[in-house]
Order: C-alpha cells, then sequence, then structure tokens
C-alpha cells in the first residue's frame, strides 16, 4: 500500500461524509433550504420548528449515523481478523439478532412491571444478547472446521433470534412494544442527545480498546505460529476482540436495530481500495467507510419515498449485498 494511496483515501473518505453529513441536514420530510440551516446553525432561533427539526431531529441522527455506522464496520472488521476469514460480520453471525431478542424481551419486562427502561440497561442487555450469541457461533466454530458452515450456522442463529424477537413483538399487549416493530427492522428514528452521549462513550471505548491491540492484531493476522513468536498472547487477545466486536455490534442494535452487511462489506471495499490489511490502516478507514456508507444509506431510507420511511436495513442490504456476493464468489474461485 503506498502513502499516496491511503492519504488520498482518506482525504476523499473525510469529504464524502462531510457532504452526507451536510445532505442528511437539510433533507427530509421537510425540505429545508441551504440558507436557512446556516442561518440556526449559526444561532438564529427565530423559527423555533426549523430549529427543533435540526437541533432534536436531524442532527442527533445524522451524528448517530457516523458513530454507529463507523462502530459497526470495526465490529466487523474486528470478527473478520478473529475469524481469519472476510465473509463474517455481526449481522451475518448472527450477533445482531441475539442482541435484538434480549433488547425486546427486557423491554417487555421493564413495561409490564410499569417502569420505563434507561439507556444503560438498553445497551447492557444488547450486550448480553450478542454475547450469548457469539458464544455459540464459537462453540459452532470449535466443533467445525469449514468457515462456509459456521456462516451458515451464523445465519441459521440470527433466524431463530429473529423469530422469537418477531413472536415477542407480535403478541405484547403493551403499544409500546407492538411499535418496536420499526426498531426491530433497523431504523435511526428517534435518537436523541441523551442516546448520543452513551453512545459516543461506548465507540470512543471501542476505538481506544482496539488501538493498544494493533501490534497484536498485526502479528495475529499473520498465523498464530508467529504471533506466538513475538509474545503475543492468543486467548487475551480473542477475548479482547470477541469483547470489543460484541459491545460495538450491541451499541448498534440497542440503538438502531439490526443493520445488515455493513460490517461485513465496508471492510472488503476498504481492503480494495487501501490493497491492504493491515490494523493500522483498516480501523480508521474501516470506521470512516462504515460512517459514509450508513450515512448514505440513511438518506436514501428517509428520502426517497417520503414521507414513508422505509428500513435503512433494507438499503444497506440493496446495496450491500452485491458486494457481499462478489466477495464469495471471489473467494470460491481461489479455492
Amino acid at each position: 500500500m503506498s502513502k499516496r494511496r491511503a492519504f488520498i483515501f482518506f482525504v476523499l473518505i473525510v469529504i464524502l461524509i462531510a457532504v452526507f453529513v451536510w445532505i442528511n441536514i437539510i433533507l427530509g420530510s421537510a425540505y429545508m433550504p441551504a440558507k436557512d440551516v446556516l442561518r440556526i446553525l449559526a444561532g438564529d432561533d427565530s423559527d423555533t420548528m426549523q430549529m427543533n427539526i435540526i437541533y432534536n431531529i436531524r442532527l442527533p441522527r445524522t451524528v448517530s449515523a457516523f458513530l454507529l455506522g463507523g462502530a459497526l464496520a470495526l465490529s466487523g472488521y474486528l470478527l473478520q481478523t478473529f475469524f481469519g476469514n472476510p465473509i463474517v460480520g455481526p449481522f451475518v453471525l448472527g450477533i445482531s439478532s441475539g442482541a435484538k431478542l434480549l433488547v425486546a424481551i427486557t423491554m417487555i419486562f421493564f413495561l409490564s412491571a410499569g417502569k420505563e427502561m434507561g439507556l444503560n440497561m438498553m445497551v447492557f442487555s444488547a450486550f448480553i444478547g450478542a454475547t450469548c450469541a457469539m458464544s455459540f457461533v464459537l462453540v459452532i466454530s470449535a466443533k467445525v472446521k469449514s468457515m462456509s458452515i459456521l456462516v451458515v450456522c451464523g445465519i441459521m442463529i440470527g433466524y431463530i433470534c429473529s423469530a422469537i424477537t418477531d413472536f415477542v413483538v407480535t403478541f405484547a399487549d403493551d403499544s409500546n412494544i407492538v411499535n418496536l416493530h420499526n426498531w426491530s427492522m433497523g431504523s435511526l428514528s428517534g435518537i436523541n442527545w441523551d442516546g448520543i452521549r452513551v453512545i459516543s462513550v461506548i465507540v470512543a471505548a471501542g476505538l481506544i480498546m482496539t488501538v493498544f491491540i494493533l501490534k497484536p492484531m498485526n502479528a495475529y493476522r499473520l498465523g498464530e505460529a508467529y504471533a506466538r513468536s513475538v509474545g503475543v498472547n492468543i486467548k487475551a487477545l480473542r477475548i479482547i476482540l470477541i469483547f470489543i466486536s460484541s459491545l460495538l455490534a450491541a451499541c448498534v442494535t440497542a440503538f438502531a436495530g439490526p443493520i445488515s452487511f455493513v460490517g461485513i462489506a465496508v471492510p472488503h471495499l476498504v481492503r480494495l481500495c487501501l490493497k491492504t490489511d493491515s490494523a493500522h490502516v483498516m480501523i480508521p478507514a474501516s470506521f470512516l467507510g462504515g460512517a459514509l456508507v450508513t450515512l448514505f444509506c440513511d438518506v436514501i431510507a428517509r428520502t426517497v419515498f417520503a414521507p414513508t420511511e422505509v428500513s435503512i436495513s433494507s438499503v444497506t442490504a440493496v446495496f450491500l449485498v452485491p458486494v457481499v456476493i462478489f466477495m464469495m464468489i471471489k473467494r470460491s474461485g481461489r479455492n
């Protein structure tokens, strides 16, 4: 990988992110002229309704798309490093579905008791659900040698969790649970600044922890034997990789529901652009790539059929499934 290629990539992706952040703020069910947006961002509060739309609806949603998209792509890259395979990710392995299931069950429990489920409890429930799903995947990975069988088993785990979640949501008595349908399909709507604060802390913690394992990850990519020869604690590294990837995937699912294929496709697209798999480059590049793709897909989900909003997971599937299919065909051609 040339430094020039990396420099061009990061400059372009930052510019594109800035463009889509601006587009996400301007566009929506109610179009807002750019001059009005600039005026409100500059501090003009004469139009209360427009100010409320920007500060309390569009800005939190845009920030959440950036953070959660980046977290999902980073989670996918960590899982691909762990399994040594580019066709795995939190959605494909059923981790997101496990998180979704436990959040729905926990929320029903709280509402049936007449209590409101806090943000911390939501993230905690999602993390436990993601960890349980990941544990099933790890048990299966110890029993089977074929990565294709592992992926299929992960997909089956995801289907089982999603089916149970659908039953829970469908037959719940409380209207608030019934309204979870949009969330269970994947949506960034309704995220406020309190949620952004929690998301920021979790994503920042995940990024910081990832920075501390950059060198062991690069050694691990070259094989376990090499990693051990340079002093890497393989067991500890695997635990950390599982913890960070599950935490990030859980955070995304808790606030936005399952968002499909970002975690598997974005790291691959980044590799194609940069021609490298070095953790030092892939971690920031995957995060920014995930943020860009999620910002793009969210604006599509909000505007194409406005005022009706489609699931962001449906949009990501439309754009990213062809990438996953290409990856699988390319990989099978090498075997």
